[in-house]
């Protein structure tokens, strides 16, 4: 039985999911698909009654569908009490409009899915913020439908948002608002900067992964803390930070970002911009994987795309592989190690390999720094301060003349550093 959260008509949606590919498409990952659309859809509150797919050579621009597939699916929708229908790939307005016409129910594509489930599960100003203004570009070439249609015959997913309060909005007013969302995420962006570079001294690394990889799990387990973990897609919107130690006992920062997913929205991950640059200023990238999925390939490279489309490139990273004490088949785990030799495989739900994890961010920490010595003399104990919040102190020796430093500076902090302490920095 699905949580009971949705509208207050009735408790949860009866809806149908339907795929369209092209044909000579891989079965497997079409029902791959069907599978994350049906677990976004029960994440959302709907009740999946039944699946639908359609090879065609391309997609029909009126419908999406073929008209006989169309009558088809018309057909089950009103023999079982079915009110909503949802499409794994984005509809256009007209398919939309004529799609609603024929089976006389509401119907959502995956980005519309997607946007309501983190309308749901924003709580913080800044998420709520980016899921609205998410949820206003991609409506906007759909105003007249949205405004006009589906917010007055229906009601439950996919309506949840600014469809409910602005039908009579127009266009200008909507892009004003547009306009007014992006200048307030630009200064929640500056104010988060200003954050980051003031916790400077501490080593930073940033949790990413496809949704539900368990990387508010490991989170918990490595910061001892009490991050929100549930079953469902996107459980978690707002980024986390947290302290912890590294091995050496020096004092960290972990961040847990928003997860991935197939088909993303592009207004989505731009508008989550801000969130995930917690993962461009970090030293370390933890990449969280489920290896039990049978697609978990498939899942880092999604995560890989999304990183790369963020311009986060070239940052050092572990890449963890989670939930092996779910994985049954013992010889094909084993090839799999073979395969990502580098990787930490780990459990993070039972503790397994957490420290052998802790270890391997301490030695990819230590590999991305550059050692330094410097000399600060004590008529410029000033600079002492500045020393401790731009580095990480290793060894300190004090003489006649002032204090010799031993120090850590991360790659990204480097030329500040020179620039800073040109001077008294010994070859």
């Amino acid at each position: 039985m699905i949580e009971k959260h949705l509208t207050k008509e009735k408790d949860y949606e009866r809806a149908i999911i339907i795929s369209v590919s092209r044909k000579g498409s891989d079965r497997n990952l079409v029902e791959e698909y069907l599978e994350e659309l049906e677990f976004l859809a029960k994440t959302a509150g709907a009740e999946i009654i039944e699946r639908f797919s359609q090879e065609l050579a391309k997609p029909n621009v009126k419908m999406m569908l073929g008209t006989g597939k169309a009558e088809e699916i018309k057909e089950f929708i009103s023999e079982n009490s079915i009110s909503l229908a949802i499409f794994d790939d984005d509809l256009s307005p007209v398919q939309l409009r004529n799609l609603e016409k024929v089976f006389e129910v509401k119907v959502l594509d995956r980005s519309t899915l997607i946007l309501d489930i983190f309308a749901k599960h924003a709580r913080t100003n800044e998420a709520k913020t980016q899921v609205e203004l998410a949820q206003l570009q991609y409506l906007m070439p759909r105003l007249t439908r949205m405004w006009s249609h589906l917010s007055k015959q229906f009601g439950g997913i996919g309506t949840k948002g600014p469809g409910e309060t602005q039908i009579e909005t127009d266009r200008r007013i909507v892009k004003h608002r547009i306009q007014m969302l992006k200048e307030k995420l630009e200064d929640i962006a500056r104010n988060k900067e200003i954050q980051r570079k003031n916790r400077t001294s501490y080593p930073r690394f940033a949790l990413v992964g496809y949704t539900n990889a368990g990387k508010s799990t490991l989170m918990n387990i490595l910061t001892n803390s009490d991050v929100y973990v549930e079953n469902k897609l996107f459980a978690t919107l707002d980024t986390t930070v947290r302290q912890f130690s590294l091995p050496s006992g020096l004092d960290s920062l972990l961040s847990d970002t928003v997860g991935f997913i197939r088909k993303l929205p592009t207004h989505l991950v731009a508008s989550f911009r801000s969130t995930l640059m917690e993962a461009a200023d970090a030293d370390v990238i933890l990449h969280v994987v489920d290896v039990t999925h049978p697609y978990f390939r498939d899942h880092i490279k999604v995560v890989d795309d999304t990183l790369i489309s963020l311009n986060i490139i070239n940052k050092p990273t572990v890449l963890i592989l989670n939930k092996i004490d779910l994985f049954e088949d013992y010889y094909g785990l084993k090839a799999i190690e073979q395969e990502f030799k580098d990787s930490v495989f780990i459990s993070a739900k039972r503790h397994i390999n957490v420290n052998a994890l802790l270890a391997k961010m301490q030695e990819v920490y230590n590999q991305s720094s550059h050692n330094i010595k410097i000399n600060i003399p004590y008529e410029r104990m000033d600079l002492v301060s500045t020393l401790y919040k731009c580095s990480e102190i290793i060894e300190k020796d004090e003489h006649d003349l002032g204090i010799n430093y031993m120090v850590r500076v991360q790659p990204d902090d480097y030329e500040f550093f020179k620039n800073k302490f040109g001077v008294f920095i010994q070859p």
